[in-house]
């Protein structure tokens, strides 16, 4: 009666031992697929960070400018340039400042004594005036002297060849007359020059101090 019986038992525990290795085998292919899982959630969580994010778009003027256009814009900044110059010379303390207007005084009327005899040929109208806004800006900084015009003129140089050298380029690139064209190409390197240094003299003159050092007692 031992024998059967020891046959049985050995059955029994064959047949558990055979389940529980493919319960254990399961529950390991379970205990993979999260690792494989997050493992692909990792890697797709890294693709929005590129580069195309960060980039933004650049707007450009794409619409020609007249002729008359452009004449008119660049002699009115060419006269405020001019008498701006020449207030400089009166009310500014820095000599720096007042050099730099010398500058626009001299490359100014050069400039635009080119471009009234291009107007000419033309036959395009060149306008006497340097408009009501350059009218307004030379009438706030008539009531300034010393540093404080220094600053106030110094950052109304920046604004102004912001505004000219934007005029330039979009002429030279755009520009619908040929010669209108070569003279813009012509004057622009000098007029970022005097936007570089005229954003160079405004930081000279924002009044901006660095703190001395404390001692320690």
């Amino acid at each position: 009666m031992l024998k059967p019986i020891t046959l049985f038992t050995a059955v029994l525990v064959a047949l558990s031992t055979t389940a529980g290795c493919t319960t254990t085998n399961q529950s390991d292919q379970s205990a993979t697929q999260p690792n494989e899982t997050a493992t692909q959630t990792g890697t797709t969580q890294t693709y929005p960070a590129t580069p195309q994010s960060t980039t933004t778009p650049t707007t450009q003027n794409t619409t020609p400018i007249s002729n008359q256009e452009f004449v008119t814009q660049a002699t009115q900044g060419n006269l405020a340039e001019i008498e701006l110059g020449q207030l400089a010379q009166k009310r500014a303390a820095s000599a720096e400042v007042k050099q730099y207007a010398q500058q626009m005084i001299t490359d100014h009327t050069q400039a635009q004594n080119q471009l009234k005899q291009l107007a000419a040929q033309k036959k395009l109208t060149v306008p006497q005036s340097v408009g009501e806004q350059n009218k307004q800006v030379a009438a706030n900084l008539s009531k300034l002297s010393g540093a404080d015009f220094d600053r106030a003129y110094m950052n109304q140089m920046v604004q102004d060849h912001q505004k000219t050298v934007s005029l330039f380029q979009r002429e030279a690139e755009q520009g619908q007359d040929a010669d209108l064209q070569a003279f813009a190409s012509t004057k622009l390197p000098t007029l970022q020059q005097h936007l570089q240094q005229a954003q160079s003299l405004a930081d000279k003159t924002t009044g901006t101090t660095t703190p001395s050092p404390t001692t320690t007692p």
